[in-house]
């Protein structure tokens, strides 16, 4: 019984860690990664559609990455989706691909990537938190309906507790890194 709450509690927890990884591999650094745009939405024939199902995205050098459209009619609303993006992007279109210069991160633009990372690292604590108020409540629900006793109860509380600051931990782990990859020079 408390196992199976414990079980879908951990699942969930990975699942937010994995979130975290892949909302930070769109955080700029001073690198260029197909990451930065690849789930970038653009309206193609009125429907927002992710890049990456409208074209080939490669990062042929360390400052530059190429758009390749499988249709070329979509290069312009692609160019146009890349330059309202936040990234900052210029992208220059020669009627086959789009090449995008990634610039070299300016201090303040680091610092406000370092609070994207942060906010994001947070966002990934509140959701390990919501899976343990959760858990807390589907183990609160089995011990008013007598299917498990109070001290199976506070047991399976406490690893949920001990899993949540494994968790917790590991997403602070990831933001650390990741901060220390946005300041880099």
């Amino acid at each position: 019984m408390t196992e199976d709450v414990l079980k879908d509690a951990e699942e969930r927890m990975k699942k937010a860690i994995e979130v975290l990884h892949r909302d930070l591999l769109t955080i700029r650094t001073g690198r260029a990664s197909p990451a930065l745009i690849d789930r970038m939405n653009v309206e193609y024939y009125g429907t927002p559609m992710p890049l990456n199902q409208l074209a080939t995205i490669s990062a042929p050098e360390p400052r530059l990455l190429v758009v390749q459209p499988w249709d070329k009619g979509a290069l312009p609303v692609i160019e146009k989706a890349l330059q309202k993006s936040e990234m900052g992007f210029n992208p220059s279109n020669d009627g086959q691909v789009i090449r995008i210069p990634v610039p070299q991160l300016t201090e303040e633009r680091r610092r406000e990537m370092v609070k994207m990372v942060k906010h994001k690292v947070e966002d990934s604590r509140v959701a390990m938190r919501n899976v343990r108020r959760d858990g807390l409540h589907a183990l609160k629900e089995m011990e008013n309906e007598k299917m498990i006793s109070e001290d199976d109860h506070k047991r399976a509380g406490e690893k949920l507790d001990q899993m949540v600051h494994k968790y917790t931990l590991e997403a602070e782990r990831t933001g650390d890194t990741k901060e220390a990859e946005v300041m880099e020079v």
